[in-house]
């Protein structure tokens, strides 16, 4: 359990009250007045203030040199109630300022050196040399206090800016995943929803299919937001969370634009193997995400999705050939204005796994997206973008 501040000084006004009470009953063995009630009192009324020491430094130490001087003048022991002053140099020191401390540091061996000069016993060569030291211990320490209390609020502060940027990047990375996942499928369903309207009545066989693709991909679609929130949870309740797409449904893709009309070729260079699940699921999503644009944007085309499994690297290309029709502009546009949260996601999920993506038209017509990554799943500061 962990105690307030308030209260463990509370605690150490009344241990050092409780201290120096028993300590002046040694006063008369000592050689010096032994402590009467005027005594006791002003051990009393140096000690107590102590529990508002953090709250008004200054105030209380100039008090308890206050109530020292008055005590040493009525000649008891000068230790009885040393400990009051002490402490609050030592409290200046560990709160304020290198030179505010320094000037309570004077004003602490003036009143030691009173001490000294009143007192009928002990030499004057150790006063002064008491004046001098304590004083500098007491900054000392006061002032190794004041530099960890400082250093453990920057850690603080880091700390918590970390979070909002942990917390930041991590609302960053379910945007992405989010504006995939739905903008995919819901592409696909529009289309096919406005092909099942345009051939219902002339061509049912095809207005069933299209339907049958409608009902597939919008529960794909809610497999998918449902692995999303298992992942999300896992940080919480440790519940394992179902695997996120990877490669090998790059072909379910392919089949689903397919269903769109749009025909789609898939290609294999090397052999395939498992790769890092953080890799799988970067390529897919780029993957989906230009086969998105080339559903919404292409019109009729044709296109070659390619996997090129090197020894080191992964190469993923989308290449849709064009086919003259005017909306395959808005993807250029798109990519000249830096506009588009989907090219956006694809450079940040390129950038964070190492690799290096291309996004632009193609000379021979037509638009090409060509995405590099190292087969690793480390997280480092990737290659710079190339647009065009």
């Amino acid at each position: 359990m962990r105690i307030r501040p308030q209260i463990a000084d509370a605690v150490i006004a009344v241990a050092l009250v409780c201290a120096a009470a028993v300590l002046g009953t040694e006063s008369g063995s000592q050689g010096w007045s032994p402590l009467d009630a005027w005594g006791y009192a002003l051990v009393v009324l140096g000690g107590l203030p102590l529990a508002v020491r953090v709250r008004a430094p200054l105030p209380l130490l100039l008090w308890s040199h206050l109530v020292f001087a008055v005590y040493v003048a009525g000649g008891y022991w000068p230790v009885v109630a040393s400990f009051g002053p002490m402490l609050s140099l030592y409290t200046v020191a560990s709160l304020c300022t290198l030179r505010t401390a320094v000037v309570c540091a004077f004003v602490m061996a003036g009143v030691w050196v009173y001490a000294g000069v009143v007192s009928p016993h002990g030499s004057m060569a150790s006063v002064v040399t008491q004046a001098v030291v304590f004083p500098l211990v007491l900054i000392r320490f006061g002032a190794l206090a004041r530099r960890s209390a400082e250093l453990a609020r920057r850690l603080k502060r880091e700390q918590a800016d970390r979070a909002r940027r942990e917390v930041s990047a991590e609302r960053g990375r379910i945007a992405r995943e989010l504006h995939d996942v739905v903008a995919h499928h819901m592409s696909v369903i529009s289309v096919q929803a406005g092909l099942a309207g345009f051939v219902f009545e002339s061509d049912p066989p095809t207005a069933r299919a299209a339907l049958a693709t409608i009902s597939g991909t919008s529960a794909e679609a809610l497999e998918e937001l449902r692995r999303m929130l298992q992942v999300l949870r896992e940080a919480e309740d440790g519940a394992p969370a179902a695997p996120m797409p990877g490669l090998d449904r790059v072909a379910e893709l392919a089949e689903r634009i397919r269903a769109g009309g749009i025909p789609v070729t898939l290609r294999t260079v090397g052999t395939p193997r498992p790769l890092a699940p953080g890799v799988e699921l970067c390529a897919y999503r780029v993957v989906q995400e230009a086969l998105t644009n080339v559903l919404k944007h292409a019109g009729e085309t044709r296109v070659e999705v390619q996997l090129g499994y090197g020894q080191h690297q992964l190469t993923v290309s989308v290449i849709n050939e064009g086919g003259g029709d005017r909306r395959e502009g808005a993807i250029q546009d798109r990519v000249r204005t830096g506009g588009g949260h989907g090219l956006i996601g694809m450079r940040e999920r390129a950038k964070l796994y190492g690799g290096s993506i291309s996004i632009g038209p193609r000379s021979r017509g037509g638009f090409a997206v060509t995405l590099t990554l190292p087969t690793s799943a480390r997280a480092v500061p990737g290659e710079e973008d190339t647009t065009g």
